[in-house]
């Protein structure tokens, strides 16, 4: 274990030294600053952050780190990191991580968290390579939520999205549904890659042919959504049910189905959300219960933090169910195909 004091003797100056180069103090002098940078970076230096929390006195606190804590999912996760840690008398600081599909500000924001003196980590990330995490990983127990890491070895706690995403399209076949369109934000988020995967898995299990005009991206707020749904039913052969691919796009479809007139339509949501069951008609969704995960999350922060020898299940995958409400119904190959008209330019 790489101590600050292993540092100053390779960089040959004292421990305050690398102290003040560490934090970030623009008075130290640039050659010396150097060589200590060099040294930080040849050991693989990170601060024992328990250490530091029992000399300052402060209390041990928890990051989480998610795509947006303004979408339900990530908030419900959050919330049960919180009241669980609140149990422990255990701070917990939350930050959200942009998920634009590139993950350009997750190292970023990850490691700008890690030099807060925590305790653990609960990551959900963005960018597709978490090696950067192998410096920080022996000292802060570190759980992965909702997406596995790569390049990485690390407790995962991820939902079976590509088996939901077979359940929810196998009960638009049973209803005799064979146009079945799959709506989703980006193929780079592995959540939407893998219910991609399912819902094509789906469809060539039950002999169905794929048109790849039926799979479509990029609905991330109701202008898109409308652009989206526009394509998709002015087409020759339209779909005659949704698959929506997480509840912030079920969330931004929906409304616009219902001003479009495209109520005939049946669809399945991936993920529950909030007065998800109060629409008309209330949305059939594939449930995820997030606040699951984040209790799962944060009790394997808390037992590698009690038992940091104990050998753990590093990738466990949760179940997930169906929830049959009314928004879907058996196919009528004789329907209507609804041309919409309706433009709507933005999210209010």
């Amino acid at each position: 274990m790489t101590t600050m004091q292993d540092v100053a003797s390779l960089a040959q100056v004292s421990a305050k030294t690398v102290s003040r180069v560490y934090n970030g103090d623009s008075h130290v002098d640039p050659d010396t600053r150097a060589r200590v940078e060099a040294a930080l970076e040849s050991l693989n230096y990170v601060p024992n952050t328990m250490a530091t929390t029992f000399r300052t006195g402060q209390p041990a606190a928890i990051g989480v780190a998610v795509p947006d804590i303004a979408d339900p999912f990530f908030a419900a996760i959050a919330r049960a990191v919180e009241d669980r840690a609140n149990e422990r008398d255990m701070a917990v600081i939350i930050s959200s991580l942009s998920d634009d599909g590139h993950g350009a500000h997750e190292q970023t924001i990850v490691e700008s968290l890690l030099r807060r003196q925590l305790s653990g980590l609960i990551l959900a990330p963005t960018s597709s390579d978490q090696a950067y995490l192998k410096r920080w990983i022996s000292r802060t127990p570190t759980v992965f939520v909702d997406r596995a890491p790569h390049n990485l070895a690390a407790d995962s706690f991820v939902d079976d999205d590509d088996g939901g995403a077979i359940t929810a399209t196998d009960h638009l076949i049973n209803l005799g549904h064979r146009r079945i369109a799959f709506i989703g934000d980006s193929e780079t988020i592995p959540t939407t890659r893998n219910r991609l995967v399912g819902y094509r898995a789906a469809l060539d299990a039950a002999n169905i042919a794929q048109d790849d005009n039926l799979t479509v991206m990029g609905a991330s707020n109701r202008a898109d959504a409308a652009e989206v749904l526009t394509s998709l039913m002015s087409r020759d052969h339209p779909p005659t049910a949704l698959f929506l691919s997480n509840a912030r796009i079920s969330m931004v479809c929906v409304p616009v189905i219902q001003q479009l007139d495209l109520s005939h339509l049946s669809v399945v949501g991936f993920g529950d959300f909030p007065m998800a069951d109060a629409l008309c008609p209330p949305l059939t969704v594939i449930d995820q219960n997030p606040s699951d995960l984040g209790r799962q999350a944060i009790d394997r922060i808390l037992d590698r933090i009690d038992h940091p020898h104990r050998r753990f299940r590093r990738r466990n995958i949760l179940a997930v169910q169906l929830v049959k409400r009314q928004s879907c119904s058996p196919a009528d190959h004789n329907h209507r195909a609804a041309t919409p008209h309706l433009r709507i330019d933005n999210d209010t």
